[in-house]
C-alpha cells in the first residue's frame, strides 16, 4: 500500500508500507533529520495518515 507522509523533514513523500504489519511505523533515512545520518519516524493517526512522529540517531535501529 502506498502512503503519502505528513510533516517532518520528509512531508508529501510517498512510500510503500505493509497493511499486515503488526506494528504499524517506518523509520526512513532523511536528510532532513534532526539526527545527522539518522531516521524520521513516519506512523498512521488515529485517521489513518502517516504523521511524522520524530528522529531517531544512526544507531538507535
Amino acid at each position: 500500500m502506498r502512503v503519502q507522509l505528513h510533516g517532518g523533514p520528509l512531508d508529501g513523500e510517498h512510500v510503500d508500507v505493509d497493511p499486515a504489519d503488526p506494528d504499524p511505523w517506518i523509520a526512513i533515512i532523511a536528510d532532513g533529520c534532526s539526527e545527522p545520518g539518522g531516521r524520521s519516524v513516519y506512523a498512521p493517526d488515529r485517521e489513518g495518515a502517516w504523521r511524522w512522529e520524530r528522529d531517531l540517531p544512526w544507531d538507535a535501529m
